[in-house]
């Protein structure tokens, strides 16, 4: 029986020798003018590269979360709460509306408008510093206001803003609610709101310390995500000095409330 061994080329050894030491086989004079032979893409432009994404276009979106008829029977009073902003991610202009219209004309005539950007290293809340006016049947006063307004956590819906205005008076406003689904088209929402004055403005009927608070709870019916119907119970109460000159004018200083209207926005 023979053996045939076959003898390693020089080609081969020298292979061999690279991959034991690490080193790149050397190449040859042909195969390197061949490698520089090959064309090179030409660095890009700024002319040249393509269009940004458009991130930063202009929305809008309107929203009435409270628009609904008050009863206690002897009494019925219409209650608007609603809210709406037009901008971008960062940059918005918020205008925002309350209050009540009855037998004796207008009441808690609220009116704003702020600017809004997000806040820094949060995820869901934003910071809103603006004007308020206080528009109805009363004497009108004109406020500086900044607050913030988002998501808490387990999804409460927060917006508390301080107020300033002329003579040193100072006020505090928070709003909360959550809505508890129920099934995907049933939904409970209750809320509350409680005002704060710094001194007393007895044109307006409102007194230091905690002056009202207005709360209820709400069952609403999605039709579709845009319109739901609801009904509800809501109570107003005024407290301190605001409770004596709501008195002193023949009105009552707390009212449970049977609510029936519809929550709508686009």
């Amino acid at each position: 029986m023979r053996i045939n061994f076959l003898r390693p080329s020089l080609a081969g050894a020298v292979a061999l020798l690279a991959c034991a030491t690490g080193l790149p086989p050397a190449r040859s004079a042909r195969a390197q003018s061949s490698m520089a032979a090959v064309p090179q893409p030409a660095p890009q432009t700024h002319a040249e590269w393509p269009p940004a994404v458009n991130d930063n276009m202009a929305f809008r979106h309107v929203l009435f979360d409270q628009l609904e008829g008050r009863t206690t029977g002897s009494d019925n009073q219409l209650r608007w709460d609603g809210q709406g902003w037009i901008g971008t991610d960062m940059n918005r202009l918020w205008i925002k509306s309350e209050g009540f219209a009855g037998a004796n004309g207008v009441s808690d005539g609220d009116h704003e408008a702020l600017y809004d950007r997000p806040i820094p290293h949060t995820r869901y809340f934003d910071a809103q510093a603006g004007v308020r006016a206080d528009g109805d049947s009363n004497p009108t006063r004109v406020w500086t206001a900044l607050g913030v307004e988002g998501l808490a956590p387990y999804f409460f819906n927060m917006e508390p803003t301080f107020y300033i205005r002329d003579s040193g008076h100072v006020a505090g406003r928070i709003n909360g609610s959550w809505d508890l689904f129920v099934t995907q088209r049933w939904v409970v929402q209750p809320q509350a709101e409680l005002n704060f004055y710094s001194k007393d403005d007895r044109a307006r009927q409102t007194g230091s310390g905690l002056s009202d608070i207005d709360a209820g709870i709400r069952l609403r019916y999605e039709v579709t995500r845009k319109i739901n119907p609801y009904l509800g119970w809501a109570y107003d109460g005024k407290y301190g000095n605001s409770a004596l000159y709501t008195r002193q004018s023949g009105e009552a200083t707390g009212n449970s409330s049977f609510v029936f209207g519809l929550r709508v926005w686009h």
